[in-house]
């Protein structure tokens, strides 16, 4: 996506964050003149076409976060995961997978589409940690990276899922957390146990709540 269109879609995923995908319809968001304009520029005729691009934004503020956070190419496996499930937490309702979430009943193929993407994305990091912490011995040896990487991603997609984790119920910041310390439980040595209580107790005292 271009500047421009980038810009028209976060505008419409705000409008879909107060008040629901209902209200970004090809047909409501035409009403609105600013909006109209930019869809006409950039050539958005369909309600397809909205999904797609607002998936593809959800998308990419997901997988920024572990660009910006240079994840791939960090020294300290148990470190990088901690600092990628914080920024996740702290801007879940910018990724909007709750409201999202709608589309897996109003349009099923392209939300599959979109939710293999983001497997395919998250396996190859979280294969990419596995394999960085086990080489630190922060993991253990015998940990099948495969399954592992596939009941990550399984918890995470729950997470997204408004039904078993209402918004207004649960701190997202709470249940990343919680998240990330039951993965780093299941698969850390020794080693690898002592480094985190050493990094949960220095969140503690930042005001970071497990």
């Amino acid at each position: 996506m271009n500047g421009n269109l980038k810009g028209l879609i976060t505008k419409i995923r705000g409008i879909a964050n107060k008040g629901g995908i209902e209200e970004i319809t090809i047909a409501k968001l035409m009403l609105i003149p600013e909006i109209s304009e930019e869809l006409k520029k950039n050539k958005i005729v369909s309600n397809d076409q909205i999904v797609e691009y607002v998936l593809e934004s959800e998308r990419q503020l997901f997988e920024d976060i572990f660009l910006d956070n240079n994840f791939d190419n960090n020294q300290d496996a148990i470190d990088i995961l901690f600092t990628v499930s914080r920024e996740m937490a702290s801007k879940f309702f910018s990724l909007s997978p709750s409201v999202t979430y709608k589309y897996k009943e109003l349009y099923p193929v392209i939300f599959q589409k979109h939710i293999e993407k983001r497997i395919d994305f998250i396996f190859k990091k979280i294969s990419i940690n596995l394999r960085k912490g086990i080489s630190q011995e922060l993991y253990r040896s015998d940990v099948s990276i495969e399954l592992v990487a596939r009941l990550y991603i399984s918890r995470l997609i729950d997470l997204h899922n408004p039904d078993n984790f209402p918004p207004q119920d649960f701190s997202f910041n709470t249940i990343f957390m919680q998240m990330f310390e039951s993965f780093v439980k299941s698969v850390a040595t020794e080693k690898g146990i002592r480094h985190f209580k050493h990094k949960k107790a220095a969140a503690k005292a930042d005001g970071m709540k497990f």
